[in-house]
């Protein structure tokens, strides 16, 4: 048990910080279902597989190649999981990965928007666009909308998001700045990615009104996985040192994401932000759907002119 996971208790729940993937999915019987993670061959990604094919679910990866996704794939276990590639800073990679992932005509019980890129040192762009925001938001941002009608009636979309949304611009999304030529920082841009990924979130909830498909953003917790790898060496030291006592571990950090995809208990909180395995509080501009909805079209025409 680490020092944070001890000062903190469940929440309404039942579940909270220290609770691993397994835990939250005990008793569930996902036979007959599907489930889409991306970035499925390491880290949260792939524990969120093995979860949820070891509760009887059909799994699908994606990894930036189908080496990768198909590997982790056949280490959930034969004939549960298949993989596909899918590069989500490549437009063209993520519309061969949905016509894949059509192609096979089966239904998804959700998409768990896994994969992500963090921090970067510099300033790196993809079709002028700044690299994280175009790859953690605009990526998932084709996969899912192209994919919503391969959803379920009561289909569900987890983006996950993180609580580095706080750092974010204060007006939630920098709209004159998404190329990030009026400036640049590494975690600046990050919580811009982050708080698009819960604005999508919300947005897309909002768009499922009428209907039983839900959509939610999670904050995973903080967890030493190879997420940080562009980290400069000293702060890697540094998780390496507090890691026992201060992170989550990958089966605690996976539960949120397995928890939010399949509880029968949470539909009253479509659009909701959840950590710790329970609804949490964004930072006050990312409950603001003006901003979501803007987001949502200038989304839709960069994807147009890509």
């Amino acid at each position: 048990m680490s020092l944070i996971e001890f000062f903190k208790p469940k929440g309404d729940s039942g579940f909270g910080y220290g609770s691993t993937a397994e835990q939250v999915t005990e008793g569930y019987d996902l036979s007959g279902k599907t489930y889409l993670v991306t970035g499925c061959n390491s880290g949260l990604g792939k524990e969120t597989m093995r979860v949820l094919a070891l509760r009887g679910a059909r799994v699908m990866g994606t990894a930036r190649t189908i080496e990768k996704a198909n590997e982790a794939c056949l280490e959930v276990g034969a004939g549960k999981g298949q993989g596909f590639a899918c590069e989500l800073s490549d437009p063209k990679s993520v519309k061969e990965c949905v016509k894949a992932i059509k192609k096979t005509g089966i239904k998804l019980d959700a998409i768990i928007c896994n994969a992500g890129i963090m921090a970067l040192p510099k300033l790196e762009k993809a079709f002028g666009y700044e690299l994280q925001f175009f790859t953690n938001h605009i990526g998932h941002f084709i996969l899912v909308t192209e994919l919503i009608d391969q959803l379920t009636k009561e289909g569900r979309v987890v983006m996950l998001s993180s609580s580095a949304h706080s750092m974010a611009p204060k007006v939630g999304i920098e709209f004159d700045n998404l190329d990030g030529a009026k400036g640049y920082t590494a975690w600046k841009a990050y919580g811009q990615s982050k708080i698009a990924n819960l604005y999508f979130a919300k947005e897309l909830a909002r768009r499922f009104a009428g209907t039983k498909k839900l959509a939610f953003s999670v904050h995973p917790g903080v967890i030493q996985t190879n997420l940080g790898r562009h980290l400069p060496s000293i702060a890697g030291a540094v998780f390496g040192l507090v890691g026992p006592i201060f992170l989550k571990s990958i089966p605690q950090g996976a539960a949120t994401q397995c928890y939010v995809a399949i509880s029968k208990t949470i539909t009253q909180h479509n659009g909701a932000y959840f950590a710790d395995v329970n609804v949490k509080r964004p930072i006050p501009i990312a409950e603001d759907p003006t901003v979501a909805k803007k987001l949502w079209e200038v989304s839709e025409n960069i994807v147009s002119k890509l």
